[in-house]
């Protein structure tokens, strides 16, 4: 995850300090954790690894209308997190793996897109642009930005 994804993340414009990314962190905790959003465990994964890169960070960040990456990516997880697909976290994207196909119109609505060289449904920033054009493999892009994959006790609790 990089800067700019974890300032977008806990909807941070302009001048941030440490003082700031703190009340935006405890907002986005209170808005995200778990019992009170059924994608919580998965949000709270991506805020707290915002957190942690950010926390001691000061600067300005170009405005950009990708403020909102935070609800719209948690509204995406909320659609699909109940279809027993496997969730992964790459930095700020999200990918699912698994049979999909069934389940291809409801993954379309809530936003995610098909990487078809990766042969995987991803969601990120709306207004993000690649330079890659997918050419790093999942390998590769787990050792860039990290990974983090949903565990089947974690579905069971929310599903519960």
């Amino acid at each position: 995850m990089n800067i700019n994804d974890a300032l977008n993340i806990l909807s941070i414009t302009g001048e941030y300090t440490p003082t700031l990314i703190k009340n935006a962190y405890r907002k986005a905790c209170a808005k995200y954790h778990p019992d009170r959003n059924v994608a919580g465990l998965e949000m709270m994964k991506l805020v707290n690894q915002a957190y942690d890169l950010l926390k001691n960070e000061s600067g300005t960040i170009v405005e950009k209308d990708i403020t909102s990456y935070g609800e719209n990516i948690c509204s995406a997880l909320n659609a699909i997190i109940n279809l027993g697909l496997d969730i992964e976290i790459c930095g700020a994207w999200v990918w699912l793996h698994g049979d999909t196909r069934q389940y291809k119109d409801i993954i379309k609505n809530a936003g995610f897109k098909w990487a078809p060289k990766k042969k995987l449904w991803y969601f990120r920033p709306e207004n993000y642009k690649s330079f890659s054009r997918g050419k790093y493999s999942m390998d590769e892009i787990r050792n860039m930005h990290g990974s983090e994959k949903v565990k089947d006790k974690e579905r069971k609790k929310i599903a519960a």
